[in-house]
């Protein structure tokens, strides 16, 4: 076939370019710099094209391609007219795909579904790691499902790998803007480039990604029946994670655009640290869900080494391409157009790795209680039978105490301000081993941690942790606090706050009544009661849909 890449002397444009001449296509390398477009289509033995996407497409159709590829983006920057080459395309009866990882860009494709079937094209955007690669895993991962309930992935490249100025102004744009998800079922925002987790690549390679946006988001809730969907990017050096952090909470508190000035700075101290870290990265594609032999998670890894990492957003368009008839004319996001078995196949002249683990999920009050969690009522036990993010509403109660010791300890620790009956939610979301307790009060946070650890429970406020007493009495689950610790520093039991902490079953419902007092004097510091019922889903009829799972493939292990 006749492929015309746009961008094809960039990044992710030139590595295409290199896997599609290995694969015989005839391969136009075109752009706006006729130097670097003759350079690389000499240095490939391709042909060359200046064209400029935003100015006059005559000279791309005068060159007859069958294919147009988009690797120029960034595509959250096109402007009023952003399908205006997908238009052209189908106009002239010319296959379309992008490399995008835009999810407003990727979604409104759709407007264009009935024109593309007529032309007898396809036009698919988002042929790159997000959202094909990821959902062509997605579909291997749950052909075997009997419930889907949580798809996370992350995207972690190594330091040394090349960063285009578009991939950098595409992830400055979205830090600190809250990003949509569904999380248990609910529509919800998390602000871009926060709430970091771990992930474990195998072969000894770990590293922190960030939630970020990406058309995942909202497509994989409808194509795979799934409750939650998440997304994290992570660099290598933690210095360029944090500096990523702390503009996201800047931008959080106070919202402002990035000029392109700091994009260029950032590139250039990105130049700077290249010689620090790897050229080692990776993907992890996890589904969380319930199968025949019980509640699992699944995890696709992928591991690219000798720098060949920037290859792998191209190797779905390279896979398509290899067998174009087996795509069905119309314009879509790249979801699940190609099979994993298709994906893996064309990275095997790459040095890149993939294999799938398999782990038994055991919530953790579940590992903590043991037999004694079936004592519980069944309100008891379903609200911690956390396989995936758990969001809970309802309405509370809090008391403060009245000495001044108590005030200070209560605002330190970021307790609740007093109130007689206010609005209270619970998302309980299960990250690195342990869950993430997030309360709001009347919409203001109050976080916590809660860990498995040697036997017992262990419940960690910002610097301070505390060993739980967990048990089963009367049918209730009470929480003393036995033992705590600031940063690694053990606490004596004079500075320990005391708990009367308990769940229980009412009419029905979750309640929970939890009275904290203040160390030394003993005072009353918090006390708050109240219940909780799962949050109704506020995903829309449309949203809740499901598309036909493509059947089970090869999954190389």
């Amino acid at each position: 076939m006749k492929v015309v890449i746009l961008g094809g002397y960039g990044v992710f444009g030139a590595k295409l370019a290199r896997l599609l001449v290995r694969d015989g296509h005839a391969v136009v390398i075109g752009g706006r710099s006729a130097d670097k477009a003759r350079a690389f289509a000499a240095e490939l033995g391709a042909q060359m094209l200046v064209v400029d996407r935003a100015g006059d497409l005559a000279p791309l159709w005068a060159c007859a391609p069958d294919v147009v590829v988009d690797a120029a983006g960034p595509f959250h920057a096109y402007g009023a007219a952003p399908y205006r080459l997908a238009k052209e395309a189908i106009a002239r009866s010319v296959h379309y795909l992008d490399l995008c990882d835009d999810p407003e860009f990727c979604i409104g494709v759709s407007a264009l579904d009935a024109a593309a079937k007529t032309a007898g094209v396809f036009v698919l955007p988002g042929l790159s790691s997000v959202p094909a690669i990821s959902s062509a895993a997605v579909a291997a991962l749950v052909a075997d499902a009997l419930e889907v309930d949580t798809i996370s992935t992350a995207i972690l490249p190594g330091n040394r790998a090349p960063r285009g100025r578009s991939v950098v102004a595409s992830i400055l744009n979205q830090t600190g803007i809250p990003t949509p998800m569904p999380a248990d079922g609910v529509a919800t925002t998390a602000r871009g480039w926060s709430q970091p987790a771990m992930f474990d690549l195998g072969q000894g390679i770990k590293r922190r990604g960030w939630m970020i946006g990406v058309p995942d988001h909202q497509l994989f809730a409808r194509a795979f029946a799934a409750r939650t969907v998440l997304f994290r990017a992570g660099l290598e050096l933690p210095v360029m994670n944090w500096s990523l952090a702390a503009l996201s909470w800047l931008r959080g508190k106070r919202r402002f655009a990035v000029p392109a000035w700091f994009i260029s700075l950032l590139l250039v101290a990105a130049g700077w640290l290249k010689p620090f870290g790897t050229d080692e990265g990776g993907m992890s594609v996890a589904v969380t869900g319930r199968y025949a032999q019980g509640w699992q998670r699944k995890t696709w890894r992928l591991i690219a080494k000798a720098g060949e990492g920037p290859f792998v957003p191209a190797v779905a368009a390279r896979a398509l391409l290899r067998d174009p008839a087996a795509v069905a004319p119309g314009a879509r996001p790249a979801v699940s157009v190609v099979s994993l078995e298709a994906v893996e196949g064309a990275m095997s002249d790459l040095a890149v790795s993939t294999d799938v683990k398999v782990e038994v999920v055991t919530p953790i009050f579940v590992q903590v209680l043991g037999d004694s969690f079936v004592e519980l009522p069944a309100t008891l036990q379903q609200t911690h039978e956390v396989y995936g993010p758990r969001r809970w509403a309802g309405r509370t109660k809090v008391t403060r105490g009245a000495s001044l010791w108590s005030r200070i300890l209560a605002d330190l620790i970021g307790f609740p301000k007093a109130s007689d009956d206010i609005a209270v939610t619970v998302t309980m979301t299960p990250q690195n081993g342990g869950e993430l307790w997030e309360r709001r009060f009347d919409g203001k946070p109050f976080r916590s941690f809660l860990r498995p650890k040697q036997g017992e429970m262990t419940e960690r406020f910002g610097p301070l942790t505390f060993s739980l007493g967990l048990h089963v009495r009367d049918g209730q689950l009470h929480f003393p606090v036995k033992s705590g610790r600031l940063g690694p520093l053990p606490l004596p039991r004079v500075l320990l706050p005391q708990s009367v902490a308990r769940e229980y079953e009412a009419d029905g419902r979750f309640h929970f009544d939890v009275a904290l007092l203040a160390p030394f004097t003993g005072a009353s510091m918090v006390h708050y009661q109240g219940w909780l019922m799962r949050e109704a889903s506020s995903l829309g009829d449309g949203d809740e849909q499901i598309i036909e799972r493509p059947k089970a493939t090869a999954i190389v292990q």
